[in-house]
């Protein structure tokens, strides 16, 4: 999937993925995608909350070789 920025929250503890997440969606404009990669898995119950709080859409997750990966639509 098609991305138009990339965020590496590889290694970090909660909240931090959550909180550079905040961060860089904001450098987006609306309808833009954001690709997450995570190795917390805490992230994914965190992310999938604050992706709804934000009216932001979540568009896909998967998890590859520990690493959790998602595609997030900015509302």
């Amino acid at each position: 999937m098609d991305a138009n920025k990339v965020l590496d929250a590889k290694g970090l503890a909660c909240p931090m993925p959550i909180v550079k997440t905040k961060k860089a969606i904001e450098e987006l404009n609306s309808g833009e995608i954001l690709e997450i990669h995570a190795t917390d898995k805490g992230a994914k119950s965190d992310l999938a909350a604050w992706v709804k709080s934000g009216n932001h859409e979540l568009i896909q997750d998967t998890e590859e070789d520990g690493v959790l990966k998602f595609w997030v639509k900015k509302g």
